[in-house]
């Protein structure tokens, strides 16, 4: 994930030099902001089911170091790549309504508000599934 997200800053113009004394923080601001946005943005990407406890995302990037160091990364497919691009353009949409004076906390509001968009998505389509049952068993009833 950050091989990709260093690929798509260097190509954006972007320093992704890293801190020497903090190798996970990197050395330009605004870099850094961006990894955490790209971060939130592949969060807000995935179903509930999909994300991960703290402890198997660390044994993940364990197990994920350990594969980089024998293979190149894999390779996205288009369909992939324009859902991330989509994802992210709707994470930057969302960072651009902001002023940005307070940092940490904007990013923090940005994501909490997508977590609860996500949500209300959801509902909304358990409460679709609810009508269609609904009315299959009203069509059913009608039929017999």
């Amino acid at each position: 994930m950050r091989t990709a997200f260093e690929a798509w800053a260097q190509r954006d113009g972007h320093i992704v030099r890293r801190r020497e004394d903090k190798p996970e923080e990197y050395l330009v601001f605004e870099t850094q902001r961006r990894w955490v946005i790209w971060q939130a943005a592949l969060e807000h990407g995935k179903t509930p089911g999909g994300r991960k406890t703290a402890a198997q995302k660390e044994a993940a990037a364990a197990e994920k170091r350990a594969a980089e160091a024998l293979q190149r990364p894999p390779v996205i497919n288009s369909d992939e790549a324009a859902v991330r691009n989509q994802v992210l353009n709707e994470v930057l949409d969302a960072f651009s309504t902001l002023g940005g004076e307070r940092g940490m906390d904007d990013i923090l509001k940005v994501v909490q508000g997508l977590k609860k968009k996500q949500q209300e998505q959801e509902q909304g389509a358990d409460k679709d599934k609810v009508e269609e049952r609904v009315a299959k068993a009203a069509q059913v009833r009608q039929n017999a």
